[in-house]
């Protein structure tokens, strides 16, 4: 009897450090699993007031509504998904990417992502100084509503190379894209490339060329191209610029920490019609959680013909109320070329709630 219980004991004691075992690697898989996959998102909505002439618009808005989550399946391997349940089109992101070098000097993506156009295109909205986000040329140009291709909200289908080389002194994206535009299929058979070249001397400066060669296809037509509605044409894309961050002292909760200038050259050629624009926009810490924000942007729409030309000078501050929360209000007044209407305003306040 006394060896049956001696033999109960040591089963019960067995039993016990096996479930014990057991829920600490059921724990440890747990910790793991949440340890590979972050969720993040925001939201943006204000209110916009403008007149033009005798037309005035006030409207409150609701612009984004961005979620997404990212899963790291390897230390080389991770995969993304983006959802904006603001739009009718919804999904904005859903890629995968694989690094393949051991450093940072070649990493193959494939799937719908940001384009690597322009200095502008692939900033967080939640980052950039304006409350129209980008500046109107490189909206037109590719990142926000052109109207020839339709929205894209710059992004689009294909596959990237990417990396940085030199102690990331330098960055280089290659990509090969569909050229259509945010979840929509190629509308011809030509495929756009895209290059972007990224040179940074400090952590604080860089200078940035990008460009594209391809081939668009019309869904809609605008006043200043003859382009028609099914057209195949020329599409090209070219930009050069800088970005400049200093950061201070005063340790305020700013969109650089400091003080962040931006400025950039575009051009492009849908058809035979040329378009240019430059843009200089920059913010500055001036108080506790509070930024200064100012831009000016030109941007032409035929450089042959006068009068599709609009300049757009920006004033405005935003205040960091928490970390990647803020309040901006903006005022932009747009001096407008003759065949664009007369000059009119702006004024735009928008809450950011980010996490």
């Amino acid at each position: 009897m006394k060896a049956f219980r001696i033999i109960c004991v040591m089963m019960l004691l067995s039993l016990t450090a096996s479930a014990q075992q057991k829920e600490q690697k059921q724990i440890d898989w747990l910790k793991e699993l949440s340890s590979r996959i972050t969720i993040n998102g925001y939201m943006q909505g204000g209110y916009a007031y403008s007149d033009q002439g005798d037309k005035t618009t006030s409207s409150f808005n609701f612009k984004r509504a961005i979620f997404w989550g990212r899963a790291r399946i390897t230390d080389r391997w991770s995969f993304l998904f983006m959802n904006n349940f603001a739009l009718s089109k919804g999904v904005l992101e859903f890629w995968t990417d694989y690094r393949v070098t051991k450093n940072k000097a070649l990493t193959v993506r494939v799937g719908q992502f940001q384009h690597p156009l322009s200095i502008e295109s692939p900033i967080s909205p939640t980052s950039l100084e304006l409350i129209d986000i980008t500046s109107q040329s490189v909206t037109l140009l590719g990142n926000g509503n052109e109207p020839l291709l339709g929205p894209n909200y710059g992004r689009d289908q294909g596959i990237m190379l990417l990396g940085d080389l030199f102690n990331d002194h330098f960055h280089y994206e290659l990509a090969v894209m569909n050229g259509q535009g945010i979840n929509t299929a190629d509308g011809n058979s030509d495929k756009d490339v895209i290059l972007k070249l990224e040179y940074r001397p400090s952590k604080e400066f860089r200078i940035v060329a990008s460009g594209q060669k391809g081939r668009g296809h019309a869904v809609g037509t605008v006043a200043w191209n003859d382009i028609e509605v099914g057209e195949d044409y020329r599409r090209d894309r070219v930009s050069i610029g800088g970005e400049l961050k200093i950061p201070t002292v005063l340790g305020r909760q700013s969109t650089s920490g400091g003080i962040n200038l931006r400025s950039e050259f575009l051009a492009g050629k849908d058809g035979d019609v040329s378009s240019r624009g430059a843009y200089l926009t920059g913010s500055a810490a001036v108080g506790k959680g509070v930024d200064i924000v100012a831009s000016a942007d030109y941007y032409d729409r035929n450089t042959s013909v006068s009068g599709w030309q609009r300049t757009d000078l920006t004033g405005g501050l935003q205040y960091w109320f928490y970390p990647k929360c803020r309040l901006q209000v903006q005022y932009t007044h747009s001096f407008c070329g003759e065949l664009l209407g007369k000059d009119y305003n702006r004024l735009q306040a928008q809450v950011q709630v980010a996490f």
